[in-house]
Protein backbone atom coordinates (compact mmCIF):
# COMPACT_ATOMS: atom_id res chain seq x y z
CA UNK A 1 0.00 0.00 0.00
CA UNK A 2 0.85 3.70 -0.82
CA UNK A 3 -0.75 5.39 1.98
CA UNK A 4 -3.14 5.19 4.41
CA UNK A 5 -5.03 8.18 2.79
CA UNK A 6 -5.88 5.81 0.07
CA UNK A 7 -7.42 3.40 2.44
CA UNK A 8 -9.38 6.47 4.08
CA UNK A 9 -10.30 7.62 0.24
CA UNK A 10 -11.73 3.96 -0.39
CA UNK A 11 -13.68 3.62 2.89
CA UNK A 12 -15.01 7.49 2.42
CA UNK A 13 -16.11 6.49 -1.35
CA UNK A 14 -17.89 3.01 0.07
CA UNK A 15 -19.25 4.56 3.18
CA UNK A 16 -19.84 8.27 2.10
CA UNK A 17 -21.03 8.09 -1.24
CA UNK A 18 -21.80 4.57 -2.47
CA UNK A 19 -23.80 3.93 0.87
CA UNK A 20 -25.11 7.20 1.63
CA UNK A 21 -23.91 6.96 5.52
CA UNK A 22 -26.12 9.80 7.63
CA UNK A 23 -25.42 11.33 11.05
CA UNK A 24 -26.08 9.11 13.87
CA UNK A 25 -26.55 5.85 11.81
CA UNK A 26 -25.05 2.58 13.67
CA UNK A 27 -22.43 0.77 11.50
CA UNK A 28 -21.02 -2.82 12.21
CA UNK A 29 -17.95 -4.11 10.28
CA UNK A 30 -17.96 -8.14 10.40
CA UNK A 31 -14.21 -9.37 9.89
CA UNK A 32 -12.41 -12.42 10.85
CA UNK A 33 -9.30 -13.57 11.97
CA UNK A 34 -7.90 -13.75 8.56
CA UNK A 35 -8.90 -10.07 7.21
CA UNK A 36 -6.22 -7.80 6.74
CA UNK A 37 -7.49 -5.36 9.64
CA UNK A 38 -6.47 -1.87 7.57
CA UNK A 39 -9.53 -2.35 6.24
CA UNK A 40 -11.69 -2.53 9.15
CA UNK A 41 -9.83 -0.29 10.88
CA UNK A 42 -10.08 2.07 7.66
CA UNK A 43 -13.77 1.75 7.73
CA UNK A 44 -14.43 2.41 11.38
CA UNK A 45 -12.33 5.64 11.18
CA UNK A 46 -14.82 7.02 8.10
CA UNK A 47 -17.87 6.06 10.00
CA UNK A 48 -16.85 7.72 12.99
CA UNK A 49 -15.88 11.20 10.90
CA UNK A 50 -19.04 10.76 8.79
CA UNK A 51 -20.90 10.60 12.14
CA UNK A 52 -21.89 7.60 12.48
CA UNK A 53 -21.57 5.16 15.55
CA UNK A 54 -19.54 2.34 14.82
CA UNK A 55 -17.95 -0.97 15.94
CA UNK A 56 -15.72 -4.14 14.53
CA UNK A 57 -16.56 -7.45 15.67
CA UNK A 58 -14.20 -10.18 14.46
CA UNK A 59 -14.67 -13.80 14.47
CA UNK A 60 -13.29 -16.94 13.67
CA UNK A 61 -12.93 -17.45 9.95
CA UNK A 62 -15.60 -19.62 8.96
CA UNK A 63 -15.03 -22.66 6.99
CA UNK A 64 -18.06 -21.91 4.81
CA UNK A 65 -20.29 -19.14 3.55
CA UNK A 66 -23.76 -18.97 3.49
CA UNK A 67 -26.83 -21.03 5.19
CA UNK A 68 -23.97 -24.06 5.45
CA UNK A 69 -22.09 -21.23 8.21
CA UNK A 70 -24.94 -21.35 10.58
CA UNK A 71 -23.67 -23.61 13.05
CA UNK A 72 -20.50 -21.44 13.35
CA UNK A 73 -21.96 -18.41 13.63
CA UNK A 74 -22.04 -16.90 17.15
CA UNK A 75 -25.29 -15.84 18.78
CA UNK A 76 -24.08 -12.59 19.94
CA UNK A 77 -23.25 -11.89 15.90
CA UNK A 78 -26.81 -13.18 15.38
CA UNK A 79 -28.51 -10.33 17.27
CA UNK A 80 -25.51 -7.79 16.11
CA UNK A 81 -26.51 -7.77 12.64
CA UNK A 82 -30.24 -6.81 13.21
CA UNK A 83 -29.18 -3.97 14.98
CA UNK A 84 -27.24 -1.93 12.79
CA UNK A 85 -28.18 0.24 9.93
CA UNK A 86 -25.01 0.09 7.34
CA UNK A 87 -23.33 -2.90 7.83
CA UNK A 88 -19.97 -3.77 6.35
CA UNK A 89 -19.13 -7.40 6.36
CA UNK A 90 -15.34 -8.23 5.27
CA UNK A 91 -15.64 -11.67 6.35
CA UNK A 92 -14.48 -14.34 3.81
CA UNK A 93 -16.37 -16.90 3.61
CA UNK A 94 -18.60 -14.06 4.02
CA UNK A 95 -21.88 -14.12 6.28
CA UNK A 96 -24.45 -13.53 3.20
CA UNK A 97 -26.83 -16.45 2.66
CA UNK A 98 -26.60 -17.24 6.36
CA UNK A 99 -29.36 -17.15 8.92
CA UNK A 100 -28.29 -14.39 10.64
CA UNK A 101 -27.65 -12.39 7.41
CA UNK A 102 -31.46 -13.42 6.02
CA UNK A 103 -33.16 -12.44 9.67
CA UNK A 104 -30.76 -9.05 8.86
CA UNK A 105 -32.38 -8.26 5.50
CA UNK A 106 -35.89 -9.17 7.37
CA UNK A 107 -35.28 -6.79 9.70
CA UNK A 108 -36.37 -4.11 6.25
CA UNK A 109 -33.26 -1.60 8.27
CA UNK A 110 -29.77 -3.02 7.09
CA UNK A 111 -27.99 -2.29 4.65
CA UNK A 112 -25.63 -5.20 3.57
CA UNK A 113 -22.19 -4.35 1.46
CA UNK A 114 -20.84 -7.68 0.96
CA UNK A 115 -16.63 -6.84 0.92
CA UNK A 116 -15.30 -10.32 1.45
CA UNK A 117 -11.62 -11.02 0.93
CA UNK A 118 -10.24 -7.34 -0.11
CA UNK A 119 -7.17 -6.74 1.73
CA UNK A 120 -5.90 -3.61 1.85
CA UNK A 121 -4.29 -2.94 -1.83
CA UNK A 122 -7.85 -4.46 -3.63
CA UNK A 123 -10.12 -2.28 -0.93
CA UNK A 124 -7.95 0.66 -2.50
CA UNK A 125 -8.39 -0.34 -5.92
CA UNK A 126 -11.90 -1.52 -6.05
CA UNK A 127 -13.08 1.77 -3.78
CA UNK A 128 -10.56 4.05 -4.07
CA UNK A 129 -9.74 3.94 -7.56
CA UNK A 130 -13.46 4.55 -9.60
CA UNK A 131 -15.48 7.15 -10.46
CA UNK A 132 -18.84 5.81 -9.63
CA UNK A 133 -20.48 7.68 -12.09
CA UNK A 134 -19.28 6.61 -15.42
CA UNK A 135 -19.08 3.11 -13.87
CA UNK A 136 -22.98 3.11 -13.59
CA UNK A 137 -23.49 5.25 -16.63
CA UNK A 138 -21.98 1.97 -18.28
CA UNK A 139 -23.58 -0.71 -16.09
CA UNK A 140 -26.92 0.42 -17.08
CA UNK A 141 -25.55 0.77 -20.86
CA UNK A 142 -24.58 -3.61 -19.99
CA UNK A 143 -27.77 -4.03 -18.35
CA UNK A 144 -29.94 -2.60 -21.48
CA UNK A 145 -28.00 -5.05 -23.92
CA UNK A 146 -28.28 -8.05 -21.64
CA UNK A 147 -31.93 -8.40 -21.52
CA UNK A 148 -34.26 -11.02 -20.69
CA UNK A 149 -35.45 -13.37 -23.34
CA UNK A 150 -32.09 -12.68 -25.80
CA UNK A 151 -29.59 -15.76 -26.59
CA UNK A 152 -26.51 -15.52 -24.91
CA UNK A 153 -23.34 -17.54 -26.08
CA UNK A 154 -19.78 -17.12 -24.11
CA UNK A 155 -16.30 -18.68 -24.97
CA UNK A 156 -12.64 -18.62 -24.63
CA UNK A 157 -9.78 -19.77 -25.33
CA UNK A 158 -9.11 -22.46 -23.04
CA UNK A 159 -12.07 -24.26 -24.83
CA UNK A 160 -15.21 -22.71 -23.27
CA UNK A 161 -18.46 -23.17 -25.16
CA UNK A 162 -21.68 -22.35 -23.39
CA UNK A 163 -25.07 -20.72 -25.27
CA UNK A 164 -28.25 -20.04 -22.97
CA UNK A 165 -31.26 -17.86 -22.81
CA UNK A 166 -30.89 -14.76 -20.57
CA UNK A 167 -32.97 -13.69 -17.96
CA UNK A 168 -33.78 -10.59 -15.88
CA UNK A 169 -30.87 -10.57 -13.10
CA UNK A 170 -32.25 -10.63 -9.49
CA UNK A 171 -29.77 -8.90 -7.55
CA UNK A 172 -29.78 -4.71 -8.53
CA UNK A 173 -26.78 -2.61 -8.46
CA UNK A 174 -27.99 0.89 -8.15
CA UNK A 175 -25.72 4.24 -7.93
CA UNK A 176 -26.67 4.50 -4.36
CA UNK A 177 -27.32 1.88 -1.65
CA UNK A 178 -29.61 4.12 0.20
CA UNK A 179 -32.57 1.51 0.92
CA UNK A 180 -31.91 -1.78 2.93
CA UNK A 181 -31.20 -4.72 0.88
CA UNK A 182 -27.90 -6.33 0.59
CA UNK A 183 -25.02 -4.99 -2.09
CA UNK A 184 -22.07 -5.66 -3.56
CA UNK A 185 -18.71 -3.87 -4.71
CA UNK A 186 -19.15 -2.51 -8.25
CA UNK A 187 -16.71 -4.08 -10.79
CA UNK A 188 -19.11 -6.66 -11.98
CA UNK A 189 -22.22 -6.15 -14.53
CA UNK A 190 -24.54 -9.84 -14.52
CA UNK A 191 -25.16 -11.92 -17.07
CA UNK A 192 -28.37 -14.20 -15.87
CA UNK A 193 -28.37 -17.40 -17.03
CA UNK A 194 -31.96 -18.81 -17.35
CA UNK A 195 -30.19 -22.03 -16.36
CA UNK A 196 -32.56 -24.99 -17.88
CA UNK A 197 -31.19 -23.35 -21.12
CA UNK A 198 -27.39 -23.52 -20.02
CA UNK A 199 -26.04 -25.99 -22.65
CA UNK A 200 -21.95 -26.65 -23.34
CA UNK A 201 -18.53 -26.91 -21.76
CA UNK A 202 -17.46 -24.03 -19.57
CA UNK A 203 -13.24 -24.57 -18.52
CA UNK A 204 -12.88 -22.28 -15.48
CA UNK A 205 -9.19 -21.69 -13.89
CA UNK A 206 -9.77 -20.54 -10.46
CA UNK A 207 -12.36 -21.74 -7.96
CA UNK A 208 -14.03 -20.21 -4.35
CA UNK A 209 -14.95 -23.51 -2.88
CA UNK A 210 -14.16 -24.07 0.94
CA UNK A 211 -11.59 -21.60 0.13
CA UNK A 212 -10.34 -19.47 -2.91
CA UNK A 213 -7.45 -20.50 -5.05
CA UNK A 214 -6.27 -20.95 -8.73
CA UNK A 215 -6.68 -24.58 -9.93
CA UNK A 216 -3.98 -26.99 -10.00
CA UNK A 217 -4.55 -27.14 -13.87
CA UNK A 218 -8.64 -25.68 -15.27
CA UNK A 219 -11.81 -27.64 -14.68
CA UNK A 220 -14.42 -28.16 -17.63
CA UNK A 221 -17.77 -28.23 -16.40
CA UNK A 222 -20.27 -30.13 -18.82
CA UNK A 223 -23.55 -29.05 -18.85
CA UNK A 224 -27.08 -29.49 -20.13
CA UNK A 225 -29.68 -27.91 -17.87
CA UNK A 226 -27.84 -29.45 -14.63
CA UNK A 227 -24.35 -29.91 -14.35
CA UNK A 228 -23.54 -33.40 -15.86
CA UNK A 229 -19.77 -33.63 -15.53
CA UNK A 230 -16.73 -32.08 -13.80
CA UNK A 231 -13.44 -33.08 -15.05
CA UNK A 232 -9.77 -31.83 -14.57
CA UNK A 233 -8.34 -29.86 -11.92
CA UNK A 234 -5.90 -31.94 -10.13
CA UNK A 235 -6.13 -32.24 -6.56
CA UNK A 236 -7.86 -29.13 -6.79
CA UNK A 237 -11.23 -31.07 -8.11
CA UNK A 238 -11.79 -32.43 -4.51
CA UNK A 239 -12.60 -29.27 -2.78
CA UNK A 240 -14.52 -28.16 -5.64
CA UNK A 241 -16.60 -31.26 -6.27
CA UNK A 242 -17.09 -31.46 -2.35
CA UNK A 243 -18.31 -28.35 -2.13
CA UNK A 244 -20.66 -28.67 -5.18
CA UNK A 245 -22.40 -31.81 -3.52
CA UNK A 246 -22.86 -29.86 -0.50
CA UNK A 247 -24.57 -26.89 -1.80
CA UNK A 248 -26.50 -29.15 -4.59
CA UNK A 249 -27.70 -32.24 -1.96
CA UNK A 250 -25.78 -34.45 -2.91
CA UNK A 251 -25.54 -33.77 -6.92
CA UNK A 252 -23.90 -31.05 -8.84
CA UNK A 253 -26.56 -28.15 -9.36
CA UNK A 254 -26.77 -26.26 -12.21
CA UNK A 255 -24.88 -23.05 -13.51
CA UNK A 256 -26.90 -20.03 -11.87
CA UNK A 257 -24.86 -16.80 -12.61
CA UNK A 258 -22.30 -15.49 -15.60
CA UNK A 259 -20.99 -12.10 -15.05
CA UNK A 260 -18.59 -9.79 -16.74
CA UNK A 261 -16.14 -8.07 -15.02
CA UNK A 262 -15.47 -4.65 -16.11
CA UNK A 263 -13.50 -2.40 -13.09
CA UNK A 264 -10.89 -0.24 -14.40
CA UNK A 265 -8.62 -0.63 -11.59
CA UNK A 266 -9.17 -4.17 -10.43
CA UNK A 267 -6.02 -6.82 -10.77
CA UNK A 268 -6.30 -10.78 -11.44
CA UNK A 269 -3.85 -11.75 -8.51
CA UNK A 270 -5.05 -14.80 -7.85
CA UNK A 271 -5.41 -14.40 -4.00
CA UNK A 272 -8.16 -12.41 -3.77
CA UNK A 273 -12.11 -13.35 -5.26
CA UNK A 274 -13.92 -10.16 -4.50
CA UNK A 275 -11.15 -8.68 -7.06
CA UNK A 276 -10.16 -10.92 -9.63
CA UNK A 277 -13.83 -11.41 -10.36
CA UNK A 278 -13.95 -7.33 -11.25
CA UNK A 279 -10.84 -7.80 -13.31
CA UNK A 280 -11.96 -6.49 -17.08
CA UNK A 281 -12.90 -9.72 -18.94
CA UNK A 282 -13.20 -12.18 -15.75
CA UNK A 283 -16.76 -14.31 -15.52
CA UNK A 284 -18.10 -15.38 -12.05
CA UNK A 285 -19.49 -18.53 -12.71
CA UNK A 286 -21.87 -19.02 -9.53
CA UNK A 287 -22.96 -23.04 -9.23
CA UNK A 288 -25.27 -24.93 -7.37
CA UNK A 289 -29.01 -24.49 -6.31
CA UNK A 290 -30.82 -21.31 -6.64
CA UNK A 291 -31.41 -18.87 -3.75
CA UNK A 292 -35.75 -19.04 -5.04
CA UNK A 293 -35.38 -22.95 -4.74
CA UNK A 294 -35.85 -25.29 -1.93
CA UNK A 295 -32.41 -25.81 -0.57
CA UNK A 296 -30.79 -23.07 -2.28
CA UNK A 297 -29.50 -19.85 -1.10
CA UNK A 298 -25.52 -18.24 -0.71
CA UNK A 299 -23.81 -21.26 0.07
CA UNK A 300 -22.66 -22.01 -3.71
CA UNK A 301 -19.48 -22.20 -5.14
CA UNK A 302 -18.60 -19.76 -7.47
CA UNK A 303 -15.64 -20.72 -10.41
CA UNK A 304 -13.72 -18.21 -12.40
CA UNK A 305 -13.06 -17.97 -16.36
CA UNK A 306 -10.84 -15.14 -17.84
CA UNK A 307 -10.85 -13.39 -21.26
CA UNK A 308 -14.26 -14.00 -22.45
CA UNK A 309 -15.75 -13.74 -25.63
CA UNK A 310 -19.99 -13.22 -25.30
CA UNK A 311 -22.36 -12.63 -28.06
CA UNK A 312 -26.17 -11.79 -27.53
CA UNK A 313 -28.71 -12.50 -30.22
CA UNK A 314 -25.63 -12.99 -32.77
CA UNK A 315 -23.74 -9.79 -32.13
CA UNK A 316 -20.03 -9.76 -30.22
CA UNK A 317 -20.29 -7.85 -27.52
CA UNK A 318 -17.51 -8.95 -25.82
CA UNK A 319 -14.10 -9.97 -26.99
CA UNK A 320 -11.60 -11.53 -25.08
CA UNK A 321 -12.63 -9.49 -22.08
CA UNK A 322 -12.57 -6.24 -23.86
CA UNK A 323 -16.40 -4.81 -24.69
CA UNK A 324 -16.59 -4.30 -28.13
CA UNK A 325 -20.42 -3.41 -28.82
CA UNK A 326 -23.23 -2.33 -29.47
CA UNK A 327 -21.41 0.84 -30.05
CA UNK A 328 -22.77 3.23 -27.48
CA UNK A 329 -21.68 0.63 -24.86
CA UNK A 330 -18.30 0.27 -26.31
CA UNK A 331 -17.96 3.95 -25.86
CA UNK A 332 -18.76 3.85 -22.40
CA UNK A 333 -16.74 0.62 -21.31
CA UNK A 334 -13.56 2.71 -23.06
CA UNK A 335 -13.82 5.75 -21.03
CA UNK A 336 -13.37 3.80 -17.79
CA UNK A 337 -10.24 4.16 -16.47
CA UNK A 338 -8.61 3.90 -12.84
CA UNK A 339 -8.18 6.79 -10.99
CA UNK A 340 -4.56 7.89 -9.78
CA UNK A 341 -4.85 10.39 -6.66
Amino acid sequence: MKHTHDLLVAAETLLGDLMCLRKGEEVLITADTATDPRVPQALFTVAEKLGGRAMISTGAQLPFQGSLADPYIPKALAGLVKTCDVWVDVTFPYLAGSHAHDEAMKTQRVRYMLGGDMDAGAFQRLLGSIDLDPYFEMQAAFDAVFKEGRKCRITDPRGTDVSFTLMKSGLTKPRHADKPGMYLVPGTCSIAPKIETVKGEIVVTHSFHEYYEPLASPVTLTVDGPIRKVVGGGASRAPLERALLRAGGGKYGSVIHFAQGMHPAARMTGTCFVEDIRAMGSNAVGLGIPWWEPGGGENHPDTVLTEQSVWVDGEKVIEQGQVVGPAPLAALAGKLAPLHR
